[in-house]
C-alpha cells in the first residue's frame, strides 16, 4: 500500500461559481489531481503543496483538515498497487508563469460537474462534487449533523462521514458467496477428474460451466462497483477480490483444458491430492464470504482462514516437487514426453493453489484495512 498527499485546487468566480483545476497524468494522460509521495521533513499539507508546485505552478491557501481520501493503482515496477491518496482542498491565489513540469502535463479549470466527469477514480469523483468551499467543508449534508458526527468529520475528514451516514451496498456480499460457491463446485469437478469420480469429458464440462458461471458474477461486481456510489470496501479491494476469485476458476479451466489437449486419462497421486487441498482452499474461501459482512467482529477467524489457506498452498508446493521427481525417475529416460506432459499438468494445479492463496492475500489485505 502506498500513501500519498494531494490537493484540489479551486477558486470562486463570481459569475462561474467554483471552478477546479486538473492536470494529466504523465504516463497515461488522465486528468487527475496534483499528488505525489510524502516528502521528508515536510507535513502532509507541505507534502501536498510541494505537488501543487511541481505539477501546476500552484500558491494559494491550503486547508487545515483533508476532505478525505481516494484510492487508485499504480504501476510500481511493473505490478499494480494500491495508493491512497488525502487530499486538502487548495483555494489558488496565483499560478506562475513557469515550474518544473510545465512541459510534461497539460492543465485546465474546470465546473466542478465537468471536473468530477473527467476523472476516473469514483472515489475522487465523489470528493470533488462533495465539495463546497462557500460553506466553508467539505460536504453540506442533506440532514442537521449533530456534534458527534462534527467530531468524526474533522478527525477523519467529510467523505468519511458522508459514508457513515449513507447506506452500505451490502448486495456485494451475496454476489461474493455467490462467486464462492462457484468456486467449491468447480475445485469439486476438479477433484472428481482427477480421482476419476467423473470421466474426463463430463468433468471438463462441468469445469467449463463453472468458469462461465464465475464470469459472469465477475461481470455483475464489476458493473456494481461502477454504479454504486458507497461501497462496503475500498473499490480496488473489490475488484482484487473478485478478479483473484475469477482467476482461480480460470485456472481450474486451464487445468481441464491441458488434460484435453495432452489427452491424459491418468494421474499420479500427488495431482490427486494436489487437487484435495484446492478443494479444501475453495471451501475456506466459501467460509470466509459470510464472515465479511463483519470483518470487525471475525478478523479473528478470518486470519486463521487466510493462514490455512497459505498452508494449503505449501504443502502444494511439497507435493508439486515430490510428484516431479517421482515422474521423472519412471519416466524421464525412457518417455520423455510423458515427463513433459505430466509437468504441465503439475504446473496447471499448482497455479490453481497459487490463485486460491491470492484470494486468501486479498480477504487479508481487507482485514487488515477494515478490522
Amino acid at each position: 500500500m502506498i500513501e500519498q498527499y494531494g490537493v484540489l485546487p479551486y477558486r470562486v468566480d463570481a459569475k462561474d461559481g467554483v471552478r477546479i483545476l486538473l492536470v494529466t497524468s504523465r504516463d497515461t494522460g488522465r486528468w487527475i489531481v496534483p499528488k505525489g509521495n510524502p516528502a521528508v521533513g515536510l507535513s502532509p499539507q507541505q507534502s501536498a503543496l510541494r505537488e501543487a508546485h511541481e505539477e501546476a505552478g500552484l500558491e494559494g491557501e491550503i486547508a487545515e483538515e483533508p476532505i478525505g481520501t481516494y484510492r487508485y493503482i499504480k504501476q510500481r515496477r511493473g505490478r499494480p498497487v494500491p495508493a491512497d491518496v488525502l487530499i486538502f482542498p487548495l483555494q489558488v491565489t496565483r499560478q506562475l508563469d513557469d515550474w518544473p513540469e510545465r512541459h510534461q502535463r497539460a492543465f485546465r479549470w474546470f465546473s466542478q460537474s465537468d471536473a468530477a466527469a473527467s476523472v476516473a477514480e469514483r472515489s475522487l469523483r465523489a470528493l470533488i462534487l462533495s465539495f463546497h468551499p462557500e460553506k466553508g467543508e467539505g460536504y453540506a449534508p442533506t440532514r442537521p449533523v449533530d456534534k458527534d458526527e462534527r467530531r468524526v468529520a474533522r478527525g477523519f475528514g467529510m467523505l468519511k462521514l458522508f459514508r457513515a451516514i449513507m447506506p452500505r451496498e451490502d448486495r456485494f456480499f451475496d454476489m461474493f458467496q455467490r462467486h464462492s460457491e462457484i468456486l467449491v463446485a468447480g475445485a469439486d469437478a476438479m477433484e472428481a477428474m482427477f480421482s476419476g469420480e467423473h470421466g474426463i469429458e463430463e468433468s471438463c464440462k462441468r469445469i467449463a460451466h463453472h468458469e462461465h458461471a464465475a464470469d459472469d458474477v465477475t461481470r455483475d461486481v464489476l458493473l456494481a462497483v461502477r454504479r454504486s456510489f458507497i461501497t462496503p470496501f475500498d473499490r480496488s479491494a473489490i475488484t482484487a477480490l473478485t478478479s483473484a476469485t475469477d482467476d482461480a476458476l480460470d485456472e481450474m479451466w486451464q487445468t481441464a483444458k491441458a488434460i484435453t489437449l495432452y489427452e491424459v486419462t491418468s494421474f499420479e497421486p500427488q495431482m490427486l491430492e494436489m487437487s484435495r487441498q484446492a478443494s479444501e482452499a475453495a471451501r475456506l474461501v466459501r467460509e470466509a464470504m459470510p464472515l465479511m459482512r463483519n470483518v470487525g467482529r471475525n478478523a479473528h477467524r478470518l486470519h486463521q482462514i487466510t493462514e490455512a489457506i497459505v498452508l494449503l498452498e505449501g504443502r502444494a508446493d511439497e507435493l508439486h516437487a515430490a510428484g516431479l521427481k517421482a515422474m521423472y525417475q519412471e519416466h524421464g529416460a525412457e518417455r520423455p514426453m510423458a515427463f513433459f506432459v505430466g509437468r504441465e499438468v503439475y504446473s496447471h494445479v499448482e497455479r490453481v493453489l497459487d490463485r486460491l492463496e491470492d484470494v486468501a492475500d486479498e480477504i487479508q489485505g481487507i482485514v487488515i484495512d477494515h478490522a
